[in-house]
């Protein structure tokens, strides 16, 4: 089996442990937040969506949602309306 074996793929290491076939790849960057405010004015919208830099990835990643699919939703409705 691969013991401790160190496969790199662009730029970041994965590690294999024994019994594993699939790598994996170092944790993230991550640091507590006192509130949502603090957690987007710190790190941003984004950066705490999709890379999980505090604890509240999942409240972000439904808010960056609720954004995305009113976006899609008044966008198809004024189609409708100019075709």
């Amino acid at each position: 089996m691969a013991e401790g074996k160190k496969v790199a793929a662009s730029q970041v290491e994965f590690t294999v442990k024994k019994g594993e076939r699939i790598p994996r790849k170092p944790l993230g960057e991550y640091a507590e937040a006192d509130n949502l405010n603090h957690a987007i004015a710190r790190d941003g919208l984004l950066a705490t969506a999709m890379d999980d830099k505090n604890q509240y990835g999942p409240v972000s990643m439904m808010i960056l949602l609720l954004i995305v699919a009113t976006i899609t939703g008044l966008s198809l409705k004024l189609l409708s309306v100019y075709l």
